[in-house]
């Protein structure tokens, strides 16, 4: 039996269907890059799927940052979306789903997308809502960031730090138990991690493309920064060392996954942005991010593949960066791992 969360590298890699048969498929279905991308002449299309599994309070906005955040991550503008909504049989009222519908269009508000239709049912075999976002953006074609495209040399830039949506997510779905050792204002600014610093990216990833420098771009999500890092390396066909000195997160984040007993680097991360910088760039990044008010630190670098995947730590000691194929957060859920 396949374990909880993204699948394997090395067999997702060996299953992918081959879309070369369409020559306007400039990328297609490809480990490490983070939505597809078609030729619309002196545009691309940039296209993203993806659903939300762990998170149940808010669950709107977690969909529409979700898949804005892989659009941007190519340097495109995220614009329309479609939404699927599967809904637990004995469990789905009209209140939940009217809910669904308000937080999602209002987070399409928020961020100026057009919300285009979708589908929407109840179904067996569910014991909380599912919600799948099809999202799709735009760019001109001089513009498009893959993530094959970090150099050997180039600076590894991370935005915003460690965890930010578990964070959200462990306090508004154990918020019952953790109320008895942690103060209301405390489990507050956990769950208002969803909009500060927000688990959105798309300021950072058009931030950071506009200064030039940027030579690849890449969301983390399930398996947190650390599995995102070996996704990107893999997409570039390049090691990474990373200084463990260097990696940041809220005082919430460490706390709660302290609590549960989790690697901050292997948590679901969206709301965080890796970025591959040129090195000359890299400060110009850095600080162009400061000036939105976005935290973000340059956290490692980009090497030759054969050098590995390496964690540098505190000490100076040097390990395998760890890769994380059942993301940390399942440990929160009733579930067999």
């Amino acid at each position: 039996m396949l374990p909880l969360g993204k699948l394997k590298l090395d067999f997702l890699e060996n299953i992918l269907p081959d879309s070369a048969h369409d020559s306007r498929v400039i990328v297609g279905a490809r480990v490490g890059e983070d939505a597809a991308v078609i030729d619309f002449g002196d545009t691309c299309l940039v296209a993203k799927t993806d659903p939300i599994t762990f998170a149940t309070d808010a669950i709107g906005w977690y969909l529409v940052c979700v898949n804005s955040n892989d659009i941007a991550a190519m340097g495109a503008v995220p614009k329309w979306l479609l939404v699927t909504i599967l809904l637990p049989e004995g469990n789905a009222t009209e209140e939940l789903v009217s809910n669904i519908m308000a937080q999602t269009a209002q987070a399409c508000d928020y961020f100026n997308i057009a919300w285009c239709g979708g589908h929407t049912e109840v179904t067996y075999g569910l014991d909380r809502p599912i919600v799948i976002g099809q999202m799709l953006g735009e760019v001109p074609k001089e513009k498009l960031i893959l993530s094959s495209g970090a150099r050997q040399g180039d600076d590894l830039i991370l935005t915003k730090g460690l965890g930010i949506e578990a964070t959200s997510i462990i306090a508004r779905e154990r918020e019952s138990e953790l109320g008895y050792n942690y103060s209301d204002a405390f489990l507050a600014r956990a769950k208002e991690h969803l909009t500060s610093p927000g688990i959105s990216v798309v300021d950072d990833a058009l931030t950071a493309a506009g200064t030039g420098g940027v030579h690849a771009m890449h969301d983390p999500t399930e398996g947190g920064v650390a599995t995102a890092v070996h996704e990107l390396c893999r997409a570039a066909q390049l090691g990474a060392l990373v200084w463990e000195e260097k990696l940041f997160l809220s005082e919430e984040t460490e706390r709660l996954c302290r609590e549960f007993e989790l690697n901050p680097l292997g948590v679901i991360s969206s709301g965080a942005l890796l970025i591959a910088a040129a090195p000359a760039s890299s400060q110009e990044i850095v600080d162009a991010l400061g000036e939105k008010q976005i935290a973000s630190a340059i956290i490692g670098r980009f090497q030759a593949r054969e050098e590995g995947m390496l964690l540098e730590r505190v000490d100076g000691e040097r390990q395998p960066l760890p890769i994380f194929e059942n993301d940390e957060i399942t440990k929160i859920f009733d579930v067999t791992e």
